[in-house]
């Protein structure tokens, strides 16, 4: 069908009946907001939003909130990133507090728009749903399932659509990896066959930090390298063909800080924290599903290994079982998972157990040193240097003292001169009490 020039509006009317019909939406959307009954108000939403984006440049990217059964990351962590961008003008939020969570988690509700600058680029964020219904059968009777689609429609002007795609999802993503370590609760899973993934976990708080570990300053320090090398590594592991993990293993007497220094090397990473009983495990199959219900960013605890695997039951895991949960085809299940090993007795370990690629750093955890004490005292009594040091300093060389048995004996009066005079008079007792047991050992 052809129009004369004079039947076709002039470019002046179709802006000028374009911006009034924008302008009716917008109008229609307020009204909407404050009159209109929740009800109704989300499928009225969603077609007056149909109809503004239909009307202008802007292209409009969907992002679901699954497909399928797999969780779309992108989604997750839009929510936490707008979440963090709310403003005291947005009108609607959504609030929650998990149950093992500390702090509230406040984000964006269903039909609220949100704007969003990246590098002078304005970006359009809206939340918004529908639902679908599945027809179940149960005794011959059906019965219907209304589930309810989330997602988000984040609009933009077409011509920005690589740098959109190309650097400002990729921000997005980052920016909600930080967020969520910034506020993150760390978590002890325990193994629960009544859990999910065959685990159950509790909050982490132990207080325990690498300023707070009375450990030799040089294994501190390597220690430290060693977890900030892997942290950044993640390329590095995918490049040379290597799953993105590493094993270590504290050796020492009871009472030199292993279990410590575990909770600081949580509390170092931010990392989750899941105690591996090996005795509590049924076989070796259970073992690689606990394996895969282990979160990435996360530190798995096998302690006392030197005897969790000979008091196993035959039918229970194995040698070679572990082996291959250690360093297998299985140990590739996951990223950034640090798989952490103690043990009283290193000589009684397998050999096999103990090369590199299974328990790649290997930490002798002392008796207590000067300078470990040196740690003890500032903690617990809030001092740098005293008169008595020197004379401590040198039982420290003549008696093997635990850290647990130093802090304990400082943890008696927070006098400094009486707390380090009692520890003095242990040092005594611990010597005499040495030195007789040695006399026996002669006779």
């Amino acid at each position: 069908m052809w129009f004369s020039t004079k039947t076709m509006p002039s470019y002046e009317a179709i802006l000028s009946a374009t911006a009034s019909l924008t302008a009716s939406v917008i109008l229609l959307r307020t009204i909407a907001n404050d009159f209109i009954p929740e009800s109704i108000k989300d499928r009225l939403f969603l077609h007056l939003h149909k109809i503004s984006s239909s009307l202008s440049s802007q292209l409009t990217v969907v992002i679901e909130e699954s497909d399928g059964l797999t969780v779309n990351q992108v989604f997750h962590a839009a929510n936490v990133y707008l979440g963090e961008k709310l403003s005291s003008s947005t009108p609607r939020i959504k609030v929650k507090k998990p149950e093992k969570e500390k702090g509230l988690q406040v984000t964006t509700d269903k039909n609220q728009e949100m704007v969003d600058v990246f590098k002078g680029m304005k970006l359009k964020w809206v939340l918004l749903s529908t639902s679908r219904n599945h027809v179940l059968k149960k005794n011959n009777k059906n019965g219907v399932l209304k589930e309810e689609i989330r997602y988000f429609e984040l609009s933009f002007h077409k011509k920005n659509r690589e740098m959109v795609l190309g650097s400002y999802l990729p921000y997005l993503l980052q920016k909600a990896k930080e967020i969520k370590e910034k506020n993150k609760t760390l978590k002890l899973h325990t193994v629960d066959y009544n859990g999910t993934d065959y685990w159950g976990s509790i909050n982490l708080d132990h207080p325990a930090s690498f300023d707070t570990m009375a450990m030799d300053p040089a294994v501190k320090t390597a220690l430290i390298e060693d977890l900030d090398r892997f942290s950044r590594r993640r390329e590095f592991y995918r490049r040379v063909g290597k799953a993105w993990k590493r094993g270590y293993l504290l050796y020492g007497q009871p009472g030199t800080g292993k279990s410590s220094l575990v909770a600081a090397m949580a509390n170092y990473l931010k990392f989750d924290v899941y105690d591996l009983d090996l005795k509590e495990i049924q076989c070796n199959s259970d073992l690689r599903r606990l394996l895969i219900g282990t979160g990435n960013g996360s530190i798995i605890v096998i302690e006392d290994i030197d005897t969790s695997l000979d008091s196993a039951e035959d039918d229970k895991v194995t040698l070679s079982g572990l082996l291959n949960f250690i360093d297998g085809l299985w140990s590739s299940c996951g990223d950034e998972r640090i798989i952490v090993f103690t043990t009283n007795h290193k000589d009684r370990l397998d050999p096999v157990l103990l090369r590199p690629g299974r328990m790649d750093m290997h930490l002798h955890m002392s008796y207590c040193t000067f300078s470990g004490f040196k740690t003890l005292a500032s903690n617990y009594l809030r001092i740098q240097d005293h008169q008595l040091f020197d004379e401590i300093k040198g039982w420290l060389d003549k008696v093997q003292a635990t850290p647990a048995a130093v802090a304990g004996e400082l943890m008696k009066c927070e006098d400094p001169d009486v707390a380090l005079r009692g520890l003095i008079k242990w040092f005594h007792n611990r010597a005499n009490t040495e030195m007789q047991d040695r006399s026996l050992n002669i006779k």
